[in-house]
């Protein structure tokens, strides 16, 4: 079976390869000198921020391990992580926003080094303050770093656009190629070098130290609401009342606690998932081909944002049926595939599907965080921006730790198939962002809101049934005459821009009536008659109702 591990790794690796180097002038965003000068000092700070966090990430759970500490001790530890992000989350976010991403950037690399330092102690009360200043550090990471980087993009001058070259290459290196190589470089210092367990996370102190430093030198400070005269808890209450009234930051929130509670469930579920009977399998290596795969879908992501035409509201929606899809492969084996019943051994049969389908995932996650970021960019309010980040963890964590407290209470199915269900839901969720971000695009082009569309939209499209069943060509012959077939031609296209103002002449019949203006030869006509406003044609008035052709064309 070693023959099938290298396949998946060669066969991912090939196609990153080939992506990345078959990437056109299409596939790349036109950027300036200073953008890349700007970006590359991120990068390397992202990267450097991501490599401290990666190099502990195996090794937490063995050094604890080591320690003397059995599972459900180690547990609670992981527990106190999570629920502390929960509780101090939201407080260290709105004081980023507050007194200045740059300083939360700071205060990261510091919580983050004193919570590396408490490694070198067995005292268990010593290695649960540990673990809450890295819950603290990790609310820290995934918020303030972001928010410095859209203020920064967007204060500099930089085309919106830009943005997501910064995110797709901060996913392809923080969260792949860093990833491995952490994971290399941490195995050469525990296993080769024999330094033992504790090195991964002196490694990984020094890394953020790096990082500090290049912060600390090269950074500008910049803030969300810098008002003085604003506590915590107004900034609390100003946070609340932009998820409450923006559906749209409401169903963001939502499908990022979906998504990332699916995540890190499978983060804890993958080993027994793959070696239900204690096969031999190599972590590492798999691991690696987990980032692998991620790298593979940063990659395809950058390729996607690239493009304007193409919204991120569209393609996610597929991202997280195939995601769900993918998780539901464990629960799909377990029916379809005899379990084996011995001992030890290779991976099986099953486990190796599975892990083709935990691979489709992890391109999936490699997607949804360059994707993530490029909404939050777009709905969440620069005066809040930490504060909202920091609230959307907070269901994440909730779920996480009840997770981890119930982790041996289910079967590892039940626990997929969960999974799955969450992110068709994010997926449901999606689309209805997709809607609503598609309606507000449209309102600014006709000045109509998506309520009072919603109502036209309906009314139109009554009539548009009835007008197809109509014997198009009778009556473009019989009951109109030629003198009254550019009145016709023109109301009924302006009819169907409101009945879908975003698909434009996509269906049948707006193409039809495309052709009907050629062919009659009278489309300078239909201009002129557009640009005069002369919709009061019998034949106009007779298509429409009476309060759409109002509202559209006579007001």
């Amino acid at each position: 079976m070693e023959v099938f591990y290298w396949m998946v790794f060669g066969g991912l690796a090939a196609v990153v390869a080939a992506l990345e180097l078959s990437k056109t002038s299409r596939d790349r965003n036109n950027t300036s000198s200073a953008f890349s000068s700007f970006k590359n000092n991120y990068l390397v700070v992202y990267s450097l921020m991501m490599a401290g966090d990666w190099l502990q990430g195996p090794y937490v759970y063995y050094l604890y391990s080591q320690y003397g500490f059995g599972k459900g001790d180690i547990g609670h530890l992981f527990i106190a992580g999570f629920g502390s992000s929960m509780l101090f989350g939201t407080i260290v976010g709105s004081l980023a926003d507050k007194q200045g991403r740059k300083r939360a950037s700071i205060t990261y690399c510091i919580t983050y080094i004193l919570s590396c330092a408490t490694k070198h102690s067995p005292e268990y009360k010593i290695l649960m303050v540990g673990r809450v200043l890295g819950g603290i550090a990790t609310s820290l990471l995934f918020s303030a770093f972001e928010s410095w980087l859209v203020a920064e993009h967007f204060k500099r001058g930089f085309d919106q656009q830009w943005l997501s070259v910064t995110f797709s290459q901060a996913i392809f290196l923080g969260n792949g190629l860093v990833a491995i190589v952490s994971g290399l470089f941490g195995n050469v210092l525990v296993d080769t070098l024999a330094l033992g367990p504790v090195a991964p996370f002196d490694a990984a102190a020094c890394f953020l130290a790096i990082g500090m430093a290049i912060i600390m030198s090269s950074w500008t400070e910049n803030y969300g609401d810098p008002s003085e005269n604003k506590d915590l808890l107004t900034q609390f209450k100003g946070a609340a009342v932009a998820i409450a009234s923006d559906e749209k930051i409401t169903l963001l929130g939502a499908i990022q606690s979906l998504f990332e509670g699916s995540m890190y469930t499978f983060v804890f579920l993958w080993t027994p998932a793959l070696s239900p009977n204690g096969e031999d399998i190599p972590h590492g290596f798999i691991f690696a081909t987990f980032m692998l795969a991620s790298m593979l879908g940063s990659s395809i992501a950058s390729r996607l944002m690239a493009r304007s035409s193409l919204k991120v509201e569209s393609y996610m929606q597929i991202v997280f049926v195939i995601s769900a899809f993918a998780l539901f492969l464990p629960v799909i084996t377990s029916f379809l595939v005899v379990p084996s019943g011995e001992k030890g051994g290779g991976i099986s049969f099953s486990g190796c599907i599975q892990l083709i389908g935990f691979c489709t995932f992890e391109a999936c996650v490699g997607i949804f965080w360059p994707s993530i970021m490029k909404m939050r960019s777009q709905y969440i309010p620069e005066e809040a921006r930490s504060t909202i980040m920091n609230f959307f963890r907070i269901p994440l964590n909730i779920f996480v730790c009840i997770v981890l407290y119930n982790v041996n209470a289910y079967p590892i199915v039940f626990m997929f198939g969960m999974c799955s269900v969450f992110l068709f839901v994010a997926s449901l969720l999606q689309k209805r962002l997709r809607f609503i971000a598609e309606n507000q695009r449209s309102s600014k082009i006709t000045g109509v809101d998506s309520n009072e569309r919603g109502r036209y939209r309906g009314r139109a499209f009554k009539y548009l049934i009835e007008f197809r069943r109509i014997n198009l060509w009778n009556f473009l012959n019989v009951v109109i005459k030629p003198p009254f077939l550019p009145y016709f031609v023109s109301g009924a296209a302006n009819g169907l821009a409101v009945c879908n103002p975003i698909n434009k002449g996509g269906s049948w019949i707006m193409s039809c009536l495309q052709f009907a203006v050629k062919f009659s030869g009278v489309k300078d006509a239909v201009d002129s008659i557009v640009k005069r406003n002369v919709f009061r044609a019998l034949w106009v008035r007779s298509l429409l109702p009476s309060d759409l052709y109002h509202h559209y064309y006579v007001n």
